[in-house]
């Protein structure tokens, strides 16, 4: 099975996806994880989104969708994957949609995350990660067990730049203007679309977004 998952900044994807794709044994694709391990490892893609990275530049659509496909490549027959985040614009959508097709791939359910733009702030606020194991916490809805630190691995977890309530605003429109037509894209698509609640406690999400998806 292949999911999408989508929503504003903030709406807890990085939580809900981590959380199932722990529990159902799937990849989860980050592509922002797919561009640091690339670039780290010294790939030949890697390296070609380097040299855009080092100039501030966005890495293309196209060498994106190539970080995907070699990440599906290299994953054993009948992996379930997780989308979290990606695609980002119509653009990338129909790239990818076009990509997975060649594959042999479809994408089954698309899960959109919603929530006021109150709530979203109160969140990316309190936001932190790990940047090891990518687990997102946040420090009034679900924070770690010891403060600061992940609970999966001990590392230290920090606080985004670009999660403070400075930024929120600018997120939330480029979300709404770039991301948000996906929705429509995938409802004209041969994937079912769910609309799901994420101002909600993490189970109560977790729980409504395991019975969207049958698991």
């Amino acid at each position: 099975m292949d999911v999408i998952l989508l929503g504003p900044p903030g709406v807890g994807k990085g939580t809900q996806g981590v959380l199932l794709a722990d529990a159902m044994s799937w990849q989860r694709v980050v592509t922002g994880d797919l561009l640091r391990a690339a670039k780290d490892a010294g790939t030949p893609l890697g390296q070609q989104a380097q040299q855009y990275m080092s100039i501030g530049e966005l890495v293309p659509d196209q060498l994106i969708i190539e970080m995907v496909k070699e990440k599906l490549a290299a994953l054993p027959a009948g992996t379930g994957v997780l989308f979290d985040g990606f695609p980002r614009t119509e653009a990338q959508a129909s790239a990818f949609s076009m990509m997975l097709k060649a594959m042999g791939r479809k994408i089954d359910y698309v899960i959109v995350l919603e929530a006021s733009d109150e709530v979203l702030t109160e969140r990316i606020s309190g936001r932190r990660s790990c940047p090891s194991c990518g687990s997102v916490y946040n420090t009034v809805l679900a924070p770690p067990q010891r403060e600061g630190v992940c609970d999966k691995d001990g590392t230290p977890l920090f606080h985004r730049a670009d999660d403070t309530v400075a930024t929120v605003q600018n997120r939330l429109n480029v979300y709404s203007t770039e991301t948000e037509p996906l929705i429509a894209y995938y409802e004209g698509s041969r994937a079912t679309v769910h609309h799901i609640k994420g101002d909600q406690g993490v189970d109560e999400v977790q729980g409504e977004v395991c019975q969207a998806l049958g698991v």
